[in-house]
């Protein structure tokens, strides 16, 4: 969205990235790509973050629910408890109060996004009649690329959306199976950090069934039926 407000000359006088600790290193170095392409322009850059660490109100914060009593942390973030989306609205909704018009990202393709924007939000996107797949085109055609480290990838290095449906928090538990079989696979440094975080809840990761993201169980669970698959594709 960026980009072609950019190359078509619209207005756009700052532009937010709220940084949640807990995104991929591939979106860091987008960032980054962005950063002297604004200055040059003069339009203003805010990055915002949670008040506390993304990890504290996942696993330190007291909570106190009907469901569950008294306990220490939200959980995995992600299907109906969005903890951390919620935030990330909240600090940007506070942020851009006053603003003329709020530009949000949300792709043609994506009609239940958009439903609960009301001004001065709007979704350019949709105005364009660009979808996710036409966007991920537009900015690989201009070298944009969400590249990842990898050991099991041709070069070292792996393009995020070449696994993933969609870039979101490295930890999100709205990822589908494929995207953490994937993640399994090509990024072993981020499976070990899920690993790590379900050692420190009782609810899995794939918790609940949900038509739309599944239910798989904990991450460890997960990464043994991966390894039999694993052994079983070596047998073929």
């Amino acid at each position: 969205m960026v980009l072609y407000i950019l190359e078509h000359g619209l207005p756009l006088d700052e532009v937010m990235f709220y940084d949640t600790g807990m995104e991929f290193e591939a979106i860091y170095r987008i960032r980054d790509k962005l950063l002297p392409i604004l200055a040059s322009r003069g339009i203003r850059y805010t990055e915002l973050s949670p008040p506390v660490p993304f990890l504290y109100d996942m696993l330190e914060r007291p909570v106190v629910s009907k469901q569950k009593g008294s306990h220490f942390g939200y959980g995995w973030c992600g299907g109906v408890c969005r903890w951390g989306t919620t935030r990330k609205q909240q600090t940007l909704d506070a942020h851009s109060r006053g603003a003329a018009a709020v530009y949000i990202g949300f792709a043609a393709d994506e009609p239940h996004r958009i439903q609960g924007l009301s001004p001065p939000k709007c979704a350019p996107l949709e105005e364009w009649g660009l979808t996710e797949a036409d966007c991920l085109s537009y900015c690989r055609e201009r070298g944009w690329w969400w590249l990842q480290a990898s050991p099991a990838a041709e070069g070292g290095y792996i393009d995020l959306y070449d696994i993933l449906d969609r870039v979101s928090c490295w930890c999100c538990s709205n990822k589908n199976r494929k995207e953490l079989k994937n993640i399994y696979t090509y990024l072993p440094d981020y499976w070990e950090r899920l690993k790590a975080i379900q050692a420190r809840l009782d609810r899995p990761m794939k918790a609940y069934q949900n038509k739309r993201y599944g239910c798989y169980g904990r991450v460890e669970q997960l990464e043994e039926v991966f390894e039999q698959e694993a052994e079983s594709e070596k047998v073929r």
